[in-house]
């Protein structure tokens, strides 16, 4: 069995020269997703990842339950969030939803979906850019340790989509920025709480998000110019909380392709943040995942590399519509005069609306689609969770 370990200091020698079947840039939600449905294949499969895999949490981490539920990663969860409050100049909403929110253990998350992952390999390197193809088709990645070459490479790096060119670039690029503090809490709560207030942020939203020992508190601007650390420590200071343990990044939120020159790409390097409510996490699962079994159905020997990356990318072009109709509501919403938008919160607190409005938002990328954990992989990597360290 491949032993999976983080190489490090004297350990970290040279990977020029190393080849896979399957190249996996990215060791997060998209990416490990993307291995996860590689497990049990004859395939070698090669995880790179500029951290140790689950070291560098740079989102609220919070998804719908059920598709916690249906990836086998329930131990990761820290506190489950059944309502939803929103709260603007106006007045405040609250909704009690089809379906719960769970805030998670971003670490152990990581662990759990890599202890699926079957015989991958992982390796820590910082991917630079994509080379030369060569004859027969093989793609060089870049890194700093080495060029690594294989037949199948996924770019699942996050917004910056470094095996594409141009790069996105901030604040030209369709780019939200948000920033969060991790206070300690008391474990009360059981709202994923939402400010909407221009005050606060001119185009976008505050949240509070409980987390057992922790409440993740934050502001995201739609807008890329405008600064969001001010306003994350006044609604810290609002909810009597300190502003501590900072964590901020990009995220996308527009759909981009989803192949480019032979590269598969999946989570934010494809675009693969909802519009409007800047979630990811549950997108980037649900197209890593259908990247991987493109990805399968190669190494497999029922379909060839031009074929994955056409279904693919019809896959991919099938969001378009719901992205695109989050992306409208992202502009709408900020423009809306105070009274009246409080007055449409009040009207979707209507519960047969929540349900058919939540219903709708879950069922753009619906758990169902995960289906079964991949043959083998639990057997395979029994008892390795934390071996990658």
């Amino acid at each position: 069995m491949t032993v999976r370990a983080t190489s490090r200091g004297a350990q970290r020698t040279s990977l020029e020269g190393t080849r896979a079947e399957v190249l996996i840039c990215g060791a997060s939600f998209a990416g490990l997703a993307v291995a996860r449905e590689l497990a049990g294949s004859e395939a070698s499969v090669l995880v790179l990842d500029r951290y140790e895999i689950g070291e560098r949490q740079t989102s609220a981490c919070a998804c719908p339950t059920p598709w916690l539920e249906a990836l086998g990663l329930t131990d990761s969860i820290k506190q489950e969030l059944p309502y939803m409050s929103f709260t603007t100049p106006g007045g405040s909403a609250r909704y009690r939803l089809p379906w719960s929110w769970s805030s998670f253990d971003y670490r152990r998350l990581c662990e759990l979906l890599w202890d699926q992952c079957g015989q991958a390999r992982f390796e820590t390197a910082k991917v630079e850019s994509v080379g030369e193809q060569q004859a027969d088709g093989t793609i060089n990645v870049i890194t700093d340790r080495g060029t690594i070459s294989a037949p199948l490479v996924v770019d699942a790096l996050g917004w910056r989509r470094v095996l594409s060119s141009p790069h996105y670039q901030p604040p030209q690029a369709p780019l939200s920025r948000g920033l969060e503090v991790h206070p300690e809490h008391d474990g009360s709560g059981d709202a994923l709480d939402i400010w909407i207030e221009r005050s606060m942020v001119r185009r976008g939203y505050g949240w509070r998000v409980p987390a057992g020992d922790e409440a993740r508190i934050g502001v995201g601007s739609y807008d890329p110019t405008q600064h969001v650390k001010e306003p994350t420590v006044a609604l810290a200071e609002r909810l009597d909380r300190d502003a501590v343990a900072y964590q901020g990044n990009w995220f996308p939120h527009r759909l981009r392709d989803g192949t480019e020159d032979g590269i598969f790409f999946a989570g934010d390097s494809a675009g693969h943040c909802f519009p409007l409510s800047g979630e990811g996490i549950r997108t980037a699962f649900y197209f890593g995942i259908a990247c991987g079994r493109e990805l399968r159905a190669v190494v497999d020997g029922g379909s060839d590399r031009a074929a994955a990356l056409v279904s693919y990318e019809r896959f991919n072009a099938a969001h378009k519509r719901p992205f695109a109709i989050a992306l409208a509501l992202q502009r709408l919403i900020p423009a809306l005069p105070p009274r009246l938008l409080t007055a449409v919160l009040s009207l979707i607190g209507n519960q047969r609306i929540v349900d058919r409005a939540f219903g709708w938002y879950l069922d753009q990328a619906a758990p169902q689609f995960v289906g079964a954990v991949p043959a083998a992989s639990a057997d395979e990597s029994r008892g390795l969770t934390g071996a990658h360290r």
